[in-house]
């Protein structure tokens, strides 16, 4: 009888907290609001607990834009 292997999954899309999106980009917080405000951020979720995130995916694609302008 063989036993079971875990098999690992890939991460899912994870969800960045905005302290790290900001470490990431190197920007402080009122910079951040300030291109929000502008519509110039990468798109961000609340979360249940209320706090701003964004999906890895997007800000990888958000700093691919950022790098190519």
């Amino acid at each position: 009888m063989t036993t079971p292997t875990r098999c690992r999954r890939t991460p899912k899309d994870e969800l960045i907290p905005l302290p790290e999106v900001l470490e990431e980009l190197g920007i402080s917080r009122p910079t951040w609001y300030r291109w929000r405000d502008r519509g110039r951020t990468p798109e961000a979720r609340r979360t249940p607990s209320g706090r701003i995130c964004v999906r890895r995916s997007v800000l990888d694609a958000f700093k691919d834009k950022l790098e190519a302008a």
